[in-house]
């Protein structure tokens, strides 16, 4: 038999059962989609977190005080001391401490902000240079009463037209110590739009000089963290050994490369969850297609020996089934995919994470879903192929 005239008795044997075809391509559909899906958004997730660690620069060393795990909104802060030191250390370029972990509101032209506070020095903008001044100027050891605003405060991403400028004062409210405090800001930068690194996101924060941080929330000569330059990639590595070798275990040291493999760790272990759970949806689809499959070869029996009777050999009967399944595949492997992309971008949308719709992850989940149903549909073709012509003609 000619190819073609498989293929076109297999499209028929899929249109005579139509219901159960569609069965099958549901269950193909929903492992392809549960795939595409969880793994676009997790590629999304980890582009995502290499922009942010961009953002941080691969020279950049963080400083946290005690333990990486209790970093995000920890009590522990860092001394003087230890900014001096860290200063001295060899391979370190530039020091500064940060305060951060603190949070004021305040309302301009009807809208109320409830934002984060970083208190920052004028080497902090030398030591990252993705903290870019859009309008205005960095801040210099003289001034009190300032603010840089993020990006999103400056200009909220609902509206038009900014809400602040330059010049403009702000008053802000921070509750410190169970007492709120009230204290006015002249607008002197407005930052231009950087991502966020480590939980550290200028766009949506404002800055303010470092003494004037530690004056309004009565932290004295403390720091949050400590963020560091080394002088060039080549010596980041000796710089975070030189730093450990001086503070102990008394501080966690984070570089670009630990962090890149710390999260690389995590996200490939979560995508290999998520491609796990998706692929258990594939493999049931499988076992819907071989139940399917041997039942459509029990139906079939006298068809098949009506066709080895006429001419048609075992190869063409095992081709005919394999070319239903490999139908099965494509259809349900195409829809899978197409829908696992918008279902990935509706997640990413509602949790705000750009989603990467890659060619090709939609090519080798068809791909897999072909190879499955190929593969489920091996023994009942092999079954149906084997038959003998006399016993399938016989066959009641």
């Amino acid at each position: 038999m000619r190819p073609l005239d498989i293929f076109l008795m297999s499209t028929q044997g899929v249109r005579e059962r139509k219901f159960r075809f569609a069965l099958n391509i549901v269950g193909i559909l929903i492992g392809c989609a549960a795939v595409t899906g969880l793994v676009s958004v997790t590629q999304g997730l980890t582009d995502s977190v290499t922009q942010q660690l961009d953002v941080f620069g691969p020279t950049n060393i963080i400083v946290v005080p005690g333990s990486v795990m209790s970093a995000g909104l920890s009590t522990e802060t860092i001394g003087w001391r230890e900014l001096d030191i860290i200063k001295r250390t060899p391979k370190v370029d530039a020091a500064t401490g940060i305060v951060a972990n603190k949070f004021c509101t305040f309302t301009v032209k009807g809208r109320t902000f409830y934002t984060d506070v970083y208190g920052v020095t004028e080497e902090y903008a030398e030591i990252n240079k993705n903290t870019v001044i859009a309008e205005g100027r960095n801040f210099v050891r003289s001034d009190s009463a300032v603010v840089a605003v993020g990006a999103n405060l400056a200009k909220p991403r609902d509206l038009d037209e900014p809400i602040i400028s330059l010049g403009d004062r702000i008053k802000i409210k921070a509750q410190v110590n169970g007492v709120e405090k009230e204290m006015t800001l002249r607008v002197t930068a407005i930052l231009q739009a950087q991502g966020s690194s480590f939980g550290f996101n200028l766009d949506d924060s404002i800055s303010m000089p470092l003494s004037t941080a530690q004056q309004l929330y009565e932290v004295g000569g403390e720091f949050s963290f400590v963020i560091a330059r080394a002088a060039t990639i080549e010596d980041v590595q000796a710089a975070v050994s030189s730093i450990r070798g001086r503070l102990g275990d008394s501080v966690t040291v984070v570089s670009y490369a630990r962090a890149q493999a710390q999260v690389g760790s995590i996200l490939g272990t979560v995508q290999s969850v998520l491609g796990g759970i998706a692929g258990i949806s594939l493999l049931v689809a499988g076992v819907s297609i071989v139940n399917t499959m041997t039942v459509s070869v029990l139906e079939r029996t006298k068809e098949i020996g009506t066709m080895k009777a006429v001419g048609a050999k075992s190869g063409d009967v095992l081709l005919m089934f394999l070319s239903e399944a490999m139908v099965t595949g494509v259809l349900g492997g195409a829809a899978g995919a197409a829908f696992g992309f918008l279902l990935g971008g509706a997640i990413g949308g509602y949790i705000d994470l750009p989603v990467r719709a890659s060619p090709s992850l939609g090519v080798f989940v068809v791909s897999f879903a072909v190879a499955t149903a190929v593969l489920s549909g091996l023994y009942p073709a092999w079954r149906a192929s084997s038959l003998s012509p006399v016993e399938a003609l016989r066959h009641e």
